[in-house]
C-alpha cells in the first residue's frame, strides 16, 4: 500500500476504525451528525447555476469566463475515494466580445484513488460506437480535492485524521492534513455547519494553488442537512456556482479504472521539418515550433506543463545539438498554453510575451511551489523577458523571425502570431485549428478564424503553410480562406 493516507484504501481504513475520541472537538462530532455522516459511504447532489473555465481569461485582469449550467450532478464513494461529475454547459458571451456561438457541451469526469480521466461520447458516425476514455493525470489533486472539501467528505477526513479546532466567531475552524502536503482548513457556524473549506492543489502556472468551497442555506435533504448553494473559487476567481436542488444519500456509485486511464500516457515529441531548420514538435493536443538559428534556437510555445517542456528540451537537444534555447515566444497567458514556460526559464530562455503578459507572469511566479516543486522552484533562477507591442523582430543576420499583435481577437488580448517570411510559414494558436483532412467545413465561420484572417490580410503577410498549434496537420492559407467561407476562386 502506498504510505500516503491521501490514498483510496488508506483513508478507508482510517474512516472505518476512527471513533469519537475525546481528543476531537465537539463541534466536529456534532456538525457530523447533523450531516448524518455516519452510516454515509456515499452521496449525489445536483444543481444548476454557473461553471467557469479555469486558467482561460482573456485577459490577465479578469475572471475566468462564464458557462451556463444546464446541470451539475455529483457522485461521490468516500470509501473508495471516488468521484463522478456530469456536466451540461454552454458558455456565456460577455458583452463586447465575439466568440462562436454557444453550444451545449457535456463533460463526463471521472476519478479513482490516483486515477482520473474523461469518458467522451463518439461521434454519431463513427466506426466504434463505445465512449472515448481520455486520461487526465493533471486533474487528479483536483479532483480529490473536491471529494474531500464536499461537507460530508470534510467531516469524514476531519474525524479520521483527528482534526485541530479553534473557536472562531460563535464556530470553529477545523484543520487537518492529508498525505502529508495537503492542508485542509474548514470553517463551521454557530449551528455546527460547514460554512467553508480551503485547500491548496498544485498548477503549472500557480504553484500552491488556493481552493475555497463555500456553503450557505442549508436544507434537510430526506434527512440530511445540505447547502443548497455552493460556490467554489480557484486562483482568485469563481470557478462554480449552483444551486442544489437534489441530494441523495447511499446511492450506488461503482467507478472502476478503465484499463486506458490506469496508465498514465507517455509524453510524445515529434520533430516535422517544415523547413530548413524549422521543426514542428508536435506529439500530444498541444504543439511548439523550434526555429535553428546561427547559434541559438528559438522555441515558439511552452504549453501544458513541465513535463512537456522537458520532452520538448530532450528532443531539440537531439535534433539540434549543440545549440541552446535562446528565446521562448509565447503566444498568450491561458495556462494551456503557458504552463511549461517555468521550465525554459530554468533552461536559460528568455520569456517573449505580448506586454501585458510580462507583470502577470512576474507576478504569479513569485507564488510558492511547495506541493509539487518545479526546476525553476528549485533552482531559482531570474526570469528575463522580452516583452513587446505591435510588432517584435528576432533575427540572427540570416533568418527573421517575426512576431505581431494579433488585433480585436476576442479569444485573447495579449495575443501574437509568428512568421516566417523566407519560408512563408504562420504560427498561431486557438485563433485557428485545422480538421482533419476531408472533415465537413463549419456551417457558421468561427470568429477568431474570420479575425486571424483580417490580421494576415492587414500586415500582409505571404502565407504559405499555417502551423497551428492544436490540431491534426499543417494548413494552407486556402485551408484557413475555406474554413471561414471564402471560396478559393474569390482569391
Amino acid at each position: 500500500m502506498h504510505r500516503s493516507l491521501y490514498t483510496a484504501a488508506a483513508l478507508a481504513v482510517a474512516l472505518s476504525t476512527s471513533s469519537c475520541s475525546s481528543l476531537q472537538p465537539l463541534s466536529l462530532h456534532l456538525a457530523s451528525d447533523a450531516a448524518g455522516v455516519d452510516g454515509l459511504r456515499s452521496i449525489e447532489f445536483s444543481g444548476t447555476g454557473r461553471w467557469y473555465q479555469f486558467g482561460q481569461a482573456p485577459n490577465p485582469d479578469l475572471p475566468w469566463p462564464p458557462f451556463h449550467l444546464k446541470n451539475y450532478t455529483a457522485d461521490i464513494d468516500y470509501d473508495t475515494a471516488s468521484a463522478r461529475v456530469q456536466i451540461t454547459r454552454s458558455q456565456v458571451i460577455e458583452p463586447g466580445r465575439n466568440r462562436p456561438a454557444p453550444v451545449e457541451q457535456k463533460a463526463d469526469q471521472y476519478i479513482s484513488g490516483a486515477t482520473a480521466w474523461n469518458l467522451a461520447q463518439p461521434a454519431a458516425n463513427a466506426a466504434n460506437p463505445a465512449p472515448v476514455v481520455n486520461p487526465q493525470p493533471a486533474a487528479v489533486e483536483e479532483r480529490r480535492a473536491e471529494i474531500w472539501a464536499s461537507p460530508q467528505g470534510f467531516l469524514k477526513a476531519a474525524l479520521a485524521h483527528h482534526a485541530k479546532s479553534e473557536t472562531v466567531d460563535g464556530g470553529a475552524e477545523v484543520s487537518f492534513s492529508l498525505g502529508g502536503k495537503y492542508r485542509y482548513v474548514g470553517t463551521l457556524n454557530a449551528k455546527n455547519q460547514l460554512t467553508s473549506v480551503k485547500t491548496w492543489i498544485d498548477n503549472p502556472v500557480l504553484g500552491d494553488t488556493l481552493v475555497e468551497t463555500y456553503y450557505s442555506d442549508y436544507k434537510d435533504f430526506g434527512g440530511i442537512q445540505f447547502p443548497s448553494h455552493i460556490v467554489r473559487n480557484q486562483g482568485g476567481y469563481p470557478v462554480l456556482d449552483i444551486n442544489v436542488s437534489s441530494v441523495k444519500a447511499n446511492p450506488r456509485v461503482d467507478i472502476s479504472v478503465p484499463q486506458e486511464a490506469a496508465k498514465a500516457p507517455k509524453v510524445l515529441v515529434n520533430a516535422n521539418k517544415l523547413a530548413n531548420g524549422v521543426y514542428y514538435l508536435t506529439g500530444g493536443t498541444h504543439h511548439s515550433v523550434a526555429i535553428e538559428q546561427t547559434d541559438h534556437i528559438v522555441v515558439i510555445e511552452a504549453p501544458l506543463n513541465e513535463e512537456r517542456s522537458q520532452a520538448v528540451i530532450a528532443k531539440l537537444k537531439e535534433t539540434i545539438p549543440g545549440k541552446p534555447i535562446k528565446y521562448l515566444i509565447n503566444t498568450h497567458a491561458h495556462f494551456d498554453h503557458a504552463g511549461g514556460l517555468r521550465t525554459f526559464v530554468d533552461e536559460g530562455a528568455t520569456i517573449v510575451t505580448h506586454q501585458p503578459n510580462q507583470a502577470y507572469y512576474q507576478k504569479i511566479w513569485t507564488n510558492p511551489h511547495s506541493i509539487h516543486p518545479d526546476r525553476l522552484a528549485k533552482s531559482n533562477k531570474p526570469a528575463n523577458f522580452e516583452s513587446f507591442t505591435g510588432k517584435r523582430v528576432l533575427t540572427d543576420g540570416k533568418r527573421s523571425i517575426e512576431i505581431h499583435s494579433l488585433a480585436d481577437n476576442s479569444h485573447n488580448d495579449a495575443f501574437v502570431l509568428v512568421y516566417l517570411p523566407a519560408e512563408k510559414i504562420l504560427i498561431e494558436a486557438d485563433a485557428y485549428t485545422p480538421l482533419a483532412a476531408n472533415a465537413p467545413l463549419p456551417a457558421v465561420p468561427n470568429p477568431y478564424s474570420v479575425n486571424l484572417y483580417e490580421n494576415i490580410q492587414k500586415l500582409k503577410l505571404d502565407v504559405d503553410q499555417i502551423a497551428a498549434l492544436h490540431g491534426p496537420r499543417v494548413a494552407t492559407l486556402a485551408d484557413l480562406r475555406s474554413a471561414i467561407g471564402i471560396s478559393r476562386a474569390s482569391r
